[in-house]
């Protein structure tokens, strides 16, 4: 007997799952109602309840670290607990945050306003004017969107500020150029503000009083670029207006103006990083440059006067040089200091330099640990006000993160907050390890869990794998009380296509090379059996989002090397994708499949597909939000509808709310990863404490 396996490769545009893209249809909703009913019924029951309440207590902790930033001398947080569970915006003073038990100012309870005006808020971020002043935009999403609302909020009286600026729901953003006028980078206003991705067309001179429908266009974009938008740089003399030009992903035009409008093109490369400051400013490479003579390196970070650059110096200063393993991260400017952020085969490395007229000076930042995860950012919110001070986060898998305060980047750092510890890491051991991939690439990865081999551990592994982001083994407290402490494993890989090793490494797993990125996962799966720690039907796999593609070809390429897949809010079909919300942003990344050249190699690895009837695939759970506007709900529901038509086991989970994550409060949140631990568990034929 025959199923019905469309779409299929040589039929990819026969689709009869279509219908299930519309958001809010009602025979799509029909299908994710009962799908969530099977799924909850399932697996769902009192261990899920009690694991549930576990992990939420944990995320609901009162000494959980409140990270802040600060503003005016001020320390803003959002905190979320079970008492408020979307949330408090508060803020404190420096003195206070020192204290064991901080007192807090609560400018809004998010809890009421939602109550209030019936509506689903979160507060997303906050875009306040510098210095004293009051006024502040406050961005609220409806269920964790990336769509939001903007509203005018006053510090002062703690209120919404009758008659204020205030914006209708859409994908964006604002900076203030004085207390009555915002730049207003917005895809609010119709098709013509909007790229095809989605995202802000226009930059808007938008006046108080006046409506936005007659803000003046003061910059605008193609529709086929990915966004418009413009950041005030008050570090100078006087402010200078920065306008993106932002091609696609990876590429962008920068423009210096003013407020009225872009007035100098930059003579740069557009697939780079800069960051300006006061009269310098820094750029890092993405592919080699040649410039005065002088042909720099891809990922080579270069310094320049800004004002001696628009005279036409094209003398750089090389202030990072990358090494084979060694890359830059991220870079950032405070108080007249480049703050360079490395990973040297993948060890932390803070390097600060200091440009002035007789060159750059260069240190590197002292007392942080060489090993783990370390992270540090600038205090302070906006550049402008900045007086070198440092926050700096330090965990590793099995050490709660600790929250220090490096003052004038130069002291050494002090501990401000202590996060707890969650879960008993007694007999557990960190490891680094590498897998050799299918072209004989060396792929690292991070284990944890008891120490020795049994060959029968039950093995958690995740990898990300895209974009360029490098994935680092954090103190994870959901996996720790509910896989480690439990006597499980877990292992996370460093796959091509992240930024661990620099573009190199991007690269080898980007377009095309996405399909060798998922040959490294499965790499690292084989070499664990290998090594003895596991086999193959006691490894479940969870990836989430780029990590969504992963998981999906794990299930139709690697089929005999997991016993159970978690995918969530994931993007699959790779035929349709850049035609489903922001997808078109994305193109940089995958591919355009509109083009047959690129559709060859975009159809090695859409799942979506490759799934065909009568393969020995592992169960997999398929889980995303309702509200996720940006990567589609459609991907989830299509690939469990498909792989369910064709008789697999394929359960399906959608909650209402989420955004691009896993929910909008803390209950939520654990309840969604709940879920997935206990299919992953019972699908790898593992009992809580039986290891």
């Amino acid at each position: 007997m025959s199923v019905d396996n469309r779409p299929t490769l040589s039929a990819p545009d026969d689709d009869p799952w279509l219908w299930l893209e519309e958001v809010e249809g009602a025979r799509a909703l029909d299908f994710v109602e009962q799908q969530n009913r099977l799924t909850l019924d399932k697996f769902g029951g009192a261990a899920f309840e009690r694991d549930t309440d576990i992990l939420a207590a944990i995320y609901d902790r009162s000494d959980n670290i409140p990270y802040v930033s600060r503003s005016d001398g001020l320390l803003y947080n959002l905190w979320k607990d079970a008492k408020n569970p979307r949330g408090l915006w508060r803020r404190t003073t420096m003195a206070e945050f020192r204290k064991p038990e901080t007192s807090w100012e609560t400018l809004l309870d998010i809890d009421k306003l939602a109550a209030e005006e019936g509506e689903d808020w979160l507060l997303n971020w906050s875009s306040s004017f510098p210095g004293d002043a009051p006024q502040t935009i406050l961005s609220l999403s409806r269920g964790g969107s990336d769509a939001v609302t903007l509203r005018e909020f006053d510090l002062n009286t703690k209120s919404f500020v009758a008659g204020g600026f205030t914006l209708p729901e859409a994908k964006g953003g604002v900076d203030w150029v004085d207390a009555d006028t915002l730049l207003l980078s917005s895809a609010y206003g119709g098709d013509d503000m909007a790229t095809s991705s989605g995202y802000s067309r226009t930059v808007r001179l938008w006046r108080r009083g006046e409506p936005v429908e007659n803000a003046r266009v003061v910059f605008e974009t193609t529709p086929d670029r990915m966004s418009a938008s413009c950041d005030v740089d008050r570090t100078g003399e006087a402010p200078r207006f920065w306008f993106i030009d932002r091609l696609d992903f990876f590429k962008f035009d920068v423009w210096l103006g003013t407020e009225t409008g872009a007035t100098v093109k930059l003579d740069l490369p557009s697939d780079i990083w800069l960051q300006a400051h006061r009269d310098w400013f820094a750029i890092k490479l993405r592919s080699a440059w040649s410039v005065a003579g002088v042909t720099h390196t891809a990922d080579s970070v270069l310094g320049i006067s800004l004002s001696a650059f628009l005279a036409g110096d094209r003398n750089f200063t090389v202030v990072f040089a990358p090494g084979a393993r060694r890359a830059l991260q991220g870079f950032s400017w405070a108080d007249g200091k480049l703050l360079l952020s490395i990973l040297d085969e993948l060890r932390p490395v803070f390097e600060i330099c200091t440009p002035s007229a007789s060159g750059w000076s260069r240190e590197t930042l002292r007392g942080l640990p060489g090993i783990g995860v370390v992270d540090v950012w600038r205090f302070d919110h906006h550049e402008s006000e900045s007086n070198g001070d440092l926050l700096a986060n330090v965990q590793d898998p099995l050490t709660p993160p600790s929250l220090m305060l490096i003052e004038r980047g130069v002291e050494s750092p002090t501990v401000l907050k202590q996060a707890p510890k969650t879960f008993n890491a007694d007999g557990l051991v960190v490891t680094q390890h590498e897998a050799i991939s299918i072209d004989g690439e060396r792929i690292p990865y991070v284990q944890t869990g008891p120490a020795g081999e049994t060959g029968d551990a039950p093995v958690y592994m995740s990898a990300y794998g895209g974009f360029g982001l490098a994935v680092k083994p954090q103190y994870n407290s959901s996996l720790g009380k509910l896989w480690l402490e439990r006597g499980g494993t877990t292992v996370q890989a460093n796959l091509r296509g992240g930024g661990e090793f620099g573009t190199r490494w991007h690269d080898a797993g980007r377009y095309a090379g996405k399909k060798l990125s998922h040959d490294d996962f499965a790499a690292v799966a084989a070499d664990l059996v290998r090594r003895g720690v596991t086999q193959p039907k006691r490894i479940a796999a969870q990836g989430g989002s780029n990590g969504g593609i992963l998981i999906t070809n794990m299930l139709v390429r690697y089929p005999e090397r997991f016993g159970a897949l978690f995918c969530t809010i994931p993007l699959i079909d790779m035929r349709r994708y850049t035609k489903l919300l922001a997808g078109a942003s994305w193109i940089a990344e995958y591919g355009d499949p509109d083009k047959p050249e690129e559709w060859e190699w975009l159809k090695t690895y859409s799942a979506y597909h490759n799934a065909k009837p009568g393969q020995p695939y592992p169960p997999i759970l398929i889980a995303t939000t309702r509200r996720d506007d940006r990567v589609h709900p459609g991907h989830a529901r299509k690939m469990a509808a498909k792989l369910q038509a064709m008789g697999y086991e394929a359960w399906f989970y959608e909650p209402a709310a989420g955004g691009h994550g896993y929910g909008k409060d803390n209950k939520e949140r654990a309840g969604f990863q709940v879920l997935g631990f206990q299919f992953l568990k019972e699908k790898i034929g593992w009992r809580d404490g039986e290891v």
